[in-house]
């Protein structure tokens, strides 16, 4: 029997090329990456510059009027200042993807409706957006909320009172008891969901469905009530009164917060409705004509049959815009909202920790991202049709 050639291990192999290669790469990048840091330290040190983290500790007299934690400028630290900024971030970035992702579904199935008006309205909605920049939007949101009377002359909307220093709603009182309810709520969904897959077996055995919605909303109403009334039913409005030059009382959404975030909700929703549409466009015709010839409506075969196959080509994009849309939260630097990036400016300007400052953004919104990608990555997998 005859032996195999031995392969040199020479030049003429191509592994012994490929390893030989790899290896020249990562000296140059390690090389480049050594000279970037040696000659930073080196002018940091002949500039007398300070280096480290340990500024985080020091009082940081950063004012910031919008908070989800207690903070206090002058007695605070920088890593709470920051930590309230990420905060910030967060809030708007979490509410700008559950509303843009709404509004941009509901615009993208408008674009494939046979009504003209309003197929044509949701085009000039996604094309006048998707060829403005955002900044000009945020600029423009903001301004039209200073346009808002002063509180004196402010504008009621039954509860809700607008005007220049926000929009105030009325608040409940937190009691033990909403907690609870709260909870009641969440068991109630639990047991939603496992009717709906019991609903789903008997649909695989027998071909019919079991109505399960009025069950669902029952639970979903019923049991927090229930909860909530065991418990005493305590209500106590907060509601927003005039008191001087400003209001007291209820809950405050800032001009800032509003502006930014309807200002990058509406924006993304833009670029989500293009994705939902090319979503749907991906499934065949077939699959439409299917579903009418088993009797379907048109609600119920883009509900059960096309929007659940055109998933696997939405999710993809509508991540990108989901990391879009977070990092265009720094754009708040613009209209004067307190978020991470605008801390972190405030904070480099006080301390002349540019590079550790830099370095904290950066590495925040890189943990941010791949959160988003990772989650978004799970979820595609988990839709993924699945070959037999």
């Amino acid at each position: 029997m005859a032996k195999p050639p031995r392969r040199s291990l020479g030049w003429s192999n191509p592994a012994v090329r490929n390893i030989v290669w790899q290896v020249l790469i990562l000296a140059v990048i390690g090389g480049v990456g050594w000279f970037l840091v040696h000659n930073t330290i080196a002018n940091l040190n002949a500039r007398h510059i300070t280096t480290g983290f340990g500024f985080l500790a020091d009082p940081a007299p950063i004012e910031i009027a919008e908070r989800m934690i207690d903070y206090e400028a002058g007695k605070s630290t920088y890593l709470r200042a920051l930590v309230v900024g990420l905060l910030n971030t967060l809030k708007v970035s979490i509410v700008g993807i559950v509303l843009c992702t709404i509004i941009g579904t509901a615009v993208g199935i408008m674009r494939l409706s046979p009504n003209w008006l309003l197929n044509k309205l949701a085009a000039v909605y996604v094309e006048f957006l998707r060829d403005t920049p955002p900044l000009l939007q945020l600029l423009f949101w903001f301004s039209l909320l200073q346009v808002l009377p002063v509180p004196r002359q402010a504008i009621w909307m039954g509860p809700v009172v607008l005007s220049n220093r926000g929009i105030k709603f009325p608040t409940l009182h937190w009691d033990p008891a909403f907690g609870w309810a709260i909870l009641a709520f969440f068991v109630a969904l639990l047991a939603s969901f496992l009717l709906g897959r019991r609903a789903a077996g008997i649909q695989a055995r027998t071909g019919k469905r079991p109505r399960t919605w009025p069950w669902t909303l029952l639970l979903l109403i019923a049991l927090p009530v229930i909860t909530w009334a065991a418990l005493g039913a305590p209500w106590s409005v907060d509601a927003p009164v005039l008191r001087g030059f400003n209001f007291i009382g209820g809950l405050t959404i800032t001009p800032e917060y509003t502006a930014l975030t309807l200002g990058l909700t509406i924006y993304t929703s833009a670029y989500v409705a293009e994705v939902v549409r090319s979503g749907i466009l991906s499934v065949a015709q077939g699959q439409w004509e299917a579903a009418a010839a088993l009797g379907l409506t048109r609600g119920q075969t883009l509900r059960q049959v096309v929007l659940p196959q055109s998933l696997r080509v939405i999710i993809p994009p509508l991540t990108s815009d989901y990391l879009n849309l977070t990092k265009n939260s720094s754009l708040a630097v613009a209209i004067g909202f307190r978020e991470l990036v605008d801390i972190a400016e405030a904070s480099l300007n006080q301390t002349g920790q540019a590079i550790e400052n830099i370095a904290i953004v950066m590495a925040v919104f890189l943990i941010i991202s791949l959160a988003i990608s990772m989650l978004m990555n799970w979820y595609n997998a988990r839709i993924a049709l699945k070959e037999r």
